[in-house]
């Protein structure tokens, strides 16, 4: 991709209009992490992206690195918290995935390379895309559906939870990671939003924790930077959502999902009390509570069934509401007007 770029050991910085324009030039399918200069290129793909390398060889796939903010033709990606990796073959965009999922980074590198090398040997119409993914309907979801794959993983109604990864977590840049972790667990994440919360917002929050004599230092550790916020729901396996996210959190003092879970996310990410990365509604009433404060434009169906018992979360035990795409949607569009 030329001597002019300046290479790491795998992803060539694409810096310039004239370095991106070399790229579309190239052949084969590149791959671009598009990232936001504040918070770096998504580090947890990378070992990811060597593994491919190795598998499929250097002569048809490539991976760069681009600032949104340094290119044009990248404005619209510019103040998304999200990575977003774009896929270039022939100079046109092909593919594209939203969030650090590796599983599906993979399936798509995989068959993206594998249509080109098609397109290459055999003369066949290269299928190209629009992104589409920054449009009000398309905002909620964190990836592209292929081909009627998955065509399941958002049904017209499925039971969800509220997820917050919290801000000792995300000031420690382990917010990928978390991500990978749960969509590796067979969650599917309908909304992803970074937010820092206000003072009200938090003791509305943990109203129920009001008369505790810790309340105090949680509503200021959660007030005290960005958080980022989760629909999850499930797609793979019998075990519902809510029982499914607490197991993968953990117990709520990290000392303790240390000794008994050391797998956890809380484990993993948390430090001690009330550091623990990630936060779980405690019950379905609890999480329409939730969902009503950060998302009031989310819709509830009128049948929540009941929560089963699950691990508990901060003081908390599992929760969860049904919900569609339409109340994604809206959700999503509602951006981060909280109810204060």
């Amino acid at each position: 991709m030329g001597s002019k770029k300046k290479e790491s050991a795998l992803q060539v910085n694409i810096s310039t209009q004239e370095l991106w324009e070399e790229m579309l030039s190239s052949k084969g399918l590149t791959v671009v992490d598009v990232y936001q200069g504040w918070c770096g290129p998504c580090k947890p793909v990378v070992s990811l992206f060597q593994k491919m390398r190795i598998e499929v060889g250097l002569d048809l796939l490539h991976f760069a690195l681009a600032e949104a903010d340094c290119l044009d033709v990248l404005e619209k990606y510019r103040g998304r918290c999200e990575p977003t990796f774009l896929f270039y073959a022939g100079g046109e965009l092909v593919a594209l995935v939203r969030g650090a999922n590796a599983p599906l980074l993979q399936k798509t590198i995989r068959e993206q390379l594998q249509a080109e090398k098609r397109v290459l040997a055999e003369g066949r119409e290269r299928r190209v895309i629009k992104d589409e993914a920054l449009s009000d309907e398309d905002e909620c979801f964190s990836h592209e559906k292929e081909d009627g794959d998955d065509e399941d993983a958002v049904s017209s109604e499925k039971a969800c939870t509220l997820a917050v990864i919290k801000p000792d977590a995300v000031v420690h840049g382990k917010t990928d990671e978390i991500i990978m972790r749960i969509q590796e667990a067979g969650f599917d994440i309908l909304t992803n939003e970074e937010r820092t919360m206000t003072e009200a917002e938090m003791r509305l929050f943990y109203q129920h924790r009001a008369g505790e004599e810790a309340f105090e230092q949680l509503v200021h550790h959660m007030c005290s930077g960005p958080s980022r916020l989760l629909i999850l729901t499930r797609t793979e396996g019998t075990e519902d959502v809510v029982t499914a996210w607490q197991t993968l959190m953990g117990p709520c003092d990290p000392d303790v999902a240390r000794r008994e879970q050391p797998d956890s996310l809380r484990a993993q990410y948390g430090t001690e009390m009330p550091f623990n990365a990630v936060h779980g509604s405690r019950d379905s009433e609890d999480a329409r509570r939730e969902l009503a404060l950060l998302f009031p434009s989310f819709k509830f169906s009128d049948q929540v069934p009941e929560a089963p018992l699950g691990l508990e979360a901060e003081g908390e035990g599992p929760g969860e509401v049904p919900c569609s795409p339409e109340d994604v949607d809206e959700a999503s569009r509602d951006q981060g007007e909280a109810v204060r």
